[in-house]
């Protein structure tokens, strides 16, 4: 059993280090994910100094914890995205999809990374979930995909009917990112590790204050941070965090399919190879809203539970998890920053697909610096649905109001025996909200509240972390900032000390 949440592929170490930050560029690109390292090397093709800063390494966000599948086929989402918007809009969403999986990989396929093609399925696991793969199929057809229906699948799995589109791709994400860092140094871009962006001032050219106290100023920054870290444009509030879970296994012949089934939880399938070049199977899946659960671990049990059933022979090697974020409407959000003038411009909200979405997002956005936006982009940015919109966000912030009362009540209630090693709790020392946990050498406590909204921190017992449930914040125990928008450190205390 593996809980590191190291996944099978890493950066390579020639990727590792960081490039000297400087005073001023062109453009500074927060985030070295597949989006800022995507926009970053098509400026920096374009003749223009960019420079990346990335507040831990390259591949530490949900890049490089993906399961990196890069299909136009995504479980049960045009079905879904139809229900809220017109056909022209979804249209729209698939020629945006289409744009991102022909630039990832033409770019992999000239740069010698780790790509194999596949054809992906959309599988009902029950006859309950058959309904929602039939209509994905109708969903699909309808916008011009080819798209077929079968009764089953080269699974061990009772299959009761399937969506299958074929030659889509599934990358090695570290592969994909050493080869952008790798494109964009041999265009003078600049990759700056453990630089976090404190804040940025909106007025004029944006000038980002990282956390150490260093500064460079840009003609134009743009943040890829999965959720955007500049609470002035509010963007945080239409973005539902989830976090999902994924298994890596030996085994000596997995099915050569990404498959994904669509009921809920969903289970999701792709082969793979270990460092050493074993094949491998990736069962993923099991998600739910960042700190929103009471045992993250149990998710990650499901999976290997299901595992077990249906591929006996696996032999478990890895083991991790990923963020990502989904907005009120189920659309992707990228362009101009609200509130940020011409300068500032973002991209989040992928739903899980961001190789596709998320390389769609940093063409938009490269193309508009550049002065030649891509066809396809305001058909999605700005022809969503209003009222579909609202309602989204009105349901999201629904969610979020019943965790800031529910925190309360946790809070309150915290008890204080003692605690085992692995386990954290919050709980009040007067009027001051304490967040504790113990490891095997020591106990830790720092501040139960989140340093973006104030919401009162849960313990993610999977993860070792404290995640806060109303905008997906997470923390290390020692207080570390793991995942925004949170931008500052939780407060160390003492034994004694109150927050």
């Amino acid at each position: 059993m593996t809980d590191d949440n190291r996944p099978l592929w890493l950066v390579p170490a020639e990727v590792a280090g960081s490039d000297t930050l400087p005073d001023a560029c062109d453009d500074l690109v927060v985030g070295a994910g597949v989006v800022g390292l995507t926009t970053a090397v098509l400026l920096a093709r374009a003749g223009r100094r960019v420079c990346v800063v990335e507040a831990r390494y390259v591949g530490a966000g949900s890049t490089g914890h993906s399961s990196a599948k890069v299909s136009l086929l995504q479980g049960t989402r045009l079905s879904t995205l139809l229900e809220q918007h017109s056909r022209d809009v979804v249209q729209s969403y698939v020629e945006m999809n289409r744009a991102g999986f022909d630039w990832l990989v033409d770019f992999a396929t000239a740069h010698d990374v780790r790509i194999d093609r596949r054809a992906a399925a959309t599988f009902a696991a029950s006859p309950n979930e058959t309904s929602r793969a039939r209509a994905e199929f109708v969903a699909a057809q309808s916008v011009g995909l080819p798209v077929e229906w079968s009764d089953g699948l080269d699974l061990p799995v009772h299959v009761h009917g399937a969506v299958t589109l074929a030659d889509q791709a599934q990358v090695d994400p570290g592969s994909l990112l050493s080869a952008l860092a790798t494109e964009l140094r041999a265009h003078q871009g600049v990759i700056v590790e453990n630089a976090r962006v404190a804040s940025v001032d909106w007025v004029g050219p944006p000038t980002a204050h990282l956390e150490d106290g260093r500064t460079v100023r840009a003609e134009s920054l743009v943040v890829a941070t999965g959720s955007p870290i500049l609470d002035r444009s509010l963007a945080f509030s239409d973005l539902e965090p989830q976090r999902s879970y994924v298994v890596g296994y030996e085994l000596a012949d997995p099915p050569q399919i990404m498959a994904l089934s669509s009921g809920s939880p969903s289970v999701s399938l792709r082969d793979a190879r270990t460092a050493d070049g074993r094949p491998a199977l990736l069962v993923g899946g099991f998600g739910h809203g960042v700190g929103r659960t009471e045992a993250e671990r149990e998710h990650v049990e499901a999976i290997r539970t299901w595992t077990a059933e249906h591929f006996p022979a696996a032999r478990e090697v890895a083991a991790w998890s990923a963020q990502d974020y989904t907005t009120g409407d189920g659309l992707p959000r990228f362009g101009r920053m609200p509130r940020g003038g011409d300068r500032i411009r973002f991209a989040t909200g992928f739903a899980k697909w961001g190789f596709t979405n998320g390389t769609a997002a940093a063409l938009a956005i490269a193309h508009d610096v550049l002065g030649d936006p891509m066809p396809w982009a305001d058909s999605v940015v700005d022809h969503s649905s209003p009222l579909q919109s609202v309602k989204g966000r009105a349901s999201i912030n629904a969610k979020v109001a019943k965790e800031v009362a529910t925190g309360a009540v946790r809070a309150l209630s915290g008890s204080d025996a003692p605690l085992e090693t692995g386990e954290g709790r919050v709980h009040r020392e007067g009027v001051h909200v304490v967040a504790e946990s113990r490891s095997e050498t020591d106990t830790c406590r720092v501040s139960g509240l989140c340093t973006h909204l104030g919401g009162v921190l849960r313990w993610n017992d999977h993860e070792q972390s404290w995640d806060c449930p109303l905008h997906g914040s997470r923390f290390s125990p020692e207080g570390e900032v793991l995942n925004g928008p949170a931008t500052k450190p939780l407060k160390r205390l003492e034994p004694s000390e109150e927050s």
